[in-house]
């Protein structure tokens, strides 16, 4: 699994978030609070496009402990003049690099892809993790569970 470098402006989303951690996951619970109102968003860019995205503290991986607290949104990219729909918040993802990795296969593999990511191909690729959000697009080839699934994982990077 190669990445692709690329640099991007800043991207306005509205959706919905919780706090959560990875021995306390509760991204079920906040897809479930997003999916029925995510028509309500004006000025969204793509429709078929869903952002699911972390923010994670400076020192969440170093050392890792999955019951540390993070923030995960599930929202969709928006113009910037798009008015909030009630009950959403906006996020700005912050211009600048990531590493993007194209993933077919359940989200089931989760672990591996990202030991992956993170234990061999980020410690030799002559870049360092960044303090900007992390985030998955998916798009209209994404099925959730399905191994024929499609995604793209976004590692922001310098």
């Amino acid at each position: 699994m190669t990445p692709t470098i690329q640099t991007i402006p800043s991207k306005k989303l509205v959706g919905k978030w919780l706090t959560m951690t990875f021995a306390e996951n509760k991204t079920f619970e906040l897809w479930s609070s997003f999916m029925p109102h995510r028509k309500t968003i004006t000025g969204v860019i793509n429709p078929e496009q869903m952002y699911s995205l972390q923010v994670y503290g400076k020192d969440f991986f170093n050392p890792f402990n999955p019951k540390a607290e993070f923030i995960k949104w599930a929202a969709h990219e928006t113009t910037e003049d798009a008015v909030t729909a009630e009950g959403m918040e906006t996020f700005t993802i912050p211009a600048g690099e990531y590493a993007v990795f194209y993933y077919k296969g359940s989200h089931n593999n989760g672990f591996d892809v990202f030991s992956y990511i993170f234990g061999e191909w980020l410690p030799v690729s002559g870049y360092e993790l960044d303090d900007r959000p992390h985030f998955e697009i998916l798009g209209p080839k994404y099925k959730n569970g399905d191994p024929d699934s499609e995604e793209e994982i976004w590692i922001p990077i310098r």
